[in-house]
């Protein structure tokens, strides 16, 4: 009986030196486990993240839906209907026979002119609409539009006697959202107003507005149009000019320029932003002139729009983009403060366990969903400072009990804020984001290798003693 007590105590003694000899391998891979554990909760967070973006986008459409969204004006446009005889071939039967007959056709088409001369002056006052807690910019624009159309020449058809219906002629504007217009549009045509009225009647480029215009044959008539339009997000122009101008002035702070050209002047500053735009003919890919029924090509809605430029108001800092770039550097702070933690166990000789890390990393975890929660109520750098802070004191306040020291603790704390405040100054970077966060990998893999160096086996030291004991 005794040799098989001897006999059972050799064999936990030796299982014991067995897992003692590899307690550090144990625990680096235990720390790892609880590392990867985390990603859980950080998975959560990401999509409470998300499912706020969708409010935020629910609430920001139903602003726009009342007040205006994205605007493009496109046009004026000279649309002149005509007609050409064709000969159309026909078979009738006559006693069962089939003859061959020649009939006479009328074909109606419609020619589209573009001026020759376009220009736009704008003047784009923006504001903040708010629903609920969530705040969008929205614009108040008042334009002026220019120009003149050439003589409307049909030599571009070729192989018809194309009989032009003068008296059907129409200018065409389009606009892409007709919610926005605020008064009565009256376009003066050479010497005359003549009133727009709803529909642009301009194949597939939406909605827009017409109206009948006098025009006969070698006239050339010069336009102006006066309109106000409420608006979101953008307002753009297509270069339908053979020569297009277009001055945009705001006194909105962050504008971005897009759409195929990019203005050839600009001035921005904190008191907003003035750009002007020169566009030929010549860098688009649709003609001065085209007609249906003719035989011939004729550009596309998407070819016209593909051709759109223009502004639109950015706010400076979406909080919701800039929490999810930082729930990317998640993994991160759990590498960092984990390693931090397992420093101290395995150079200072403490024995920390599994909740211990757990309990922190649902400390670090917190500070995301914080951060998200308090930047719906306050500029994105105060929300990430409180939340910053509070991570770390709660960290640092359980790091004086679990590491048994208040220099410990104090440690952590510097250490996790010189972490948040490295992360903010990521967080405001765009192009070299990547190129410091390889770099402050590439330090903290350096610090870990020098405080590491020492451990030449497979065991962790002994505990040391506690201040109080010392």
């Amino acid at each position: 009986m005794a040799g098989m007590n001897n006999s059972s105590s050799s064999l936990l003694s030796a299982g014991r030196s067995w897992f003692e000899r590899r307690a550090l391998f144990f625990k680096v891979i235990g720390v790892a486990f609880l590392g990867l554990l985390l990603l859980i909760p950080l998975g959560m967070v990401k999509s409470t993240l998300s499912e706020r973006q969708d409010r935020y986008r629910t609430a920001v459409a139903s602003v726009t839906a009342n007040w205006g969204g994205a605007q493009r004006v496109s046009g004026p446009v000279l649309i002149v209907p005509y007609t050409y005889k064709t000969e159309e071939e026909v078979i009738r039967y006559v006693n069962l026979q089939p003859v061959k007959e020649q009939h006479e056709k009328t074909v109606r088409g419609e020619a589209f002119f573009l001026p020759e001369q376009l220009d736009v002056q704008g003047q784009v006052e923006p504001s903040l609409r708010k629903r609920g807690i969530y705040t969008t910019p929205v614009y108040s624009a008042r334009l002026k539009l220019t120009g003149r159309f050439a003589e409307a020449h049909f030599d571009f058809i070729a192989g018809r006697e194309v009989q032009p219906v003068w008296e059907q002629a129409r200018v065409a504007l389009m606009i892409s959202d007709l919610r926005g217009t605020q008064e009565k549009l009256v376009l003066k045509w050479g010497a005359d107003d003549v009133p727009l009225e709803p529909g642009a009647t301009f194949d597939d480029m939406g909605a827009g507005v017409h109206a009948p215009v006098k025009l006969t044959v070698g006239e050339a008539r010069e336009f102006a149009l006066e309109l106000t339009l409420n608006g979101s997000d953008g307002l753009r122009f297509l270069p339908l000019g053979r020569q297009t101008g277009v001055k945009v002035t705001s006194s909105w702070p962050d504008p971005s320029f897009d759409g195929a050209y990019l203005p050839m002047a600009r001035n921005v500053g904190p008191q907003g932003f003035d750009a002007e735009w020169r566009v030929s003919y010549y860098g688009r890919n649709f003609p001065q002139a085209w007609a249906t029924k003719a035989g011939g090509s004729v550009p596309s809605a998407k070819e016209l729009e593909e051709s759109a430029f223009g502004v639109s108001l950015m706010q400076p800092v979406n909080a919701y983009r800039t929490v999810e770039r930082a729930i990317k550097y998640g993994v991160l702070f759990l590498t960092l403060v984990f390693a931090a933690f397992f420093l101290f166990e395995a150079v200072c000789g403490l024995r920390l366990n599994a909740l211990n890390y757990l309990l922190v990393g649902a400390a670090l975890c917190l500070f995301y969903l914080g951060t998200l929660a308090l930047a719906e109520f306050m500029v994105f750098g105060a929300a990430y400072a409180l939340a910053a802070a509070a991570s770390t004191a709660l960290i640092a306040l359980y790091g004086k009990s679990i590491l048994r020291s208040g220099r410990r603790a104090w440690v952590v704390a510097g250490m996790l804020g010189g972490v948040y405040g490295y992360l903010y100054f990521v967080l405001q970077m765009e192009d070299f984001a990547l190129l410091a966060g390889t770099g402050a990998l590439f330090v903290v893999l350096a610090a870990v290798m020098v405080a590491t160096r020492k451990l030449t086996g497979t065991e962790l030291p002994p505990p040391l003693p506690t201040e109080d004991e010392s």
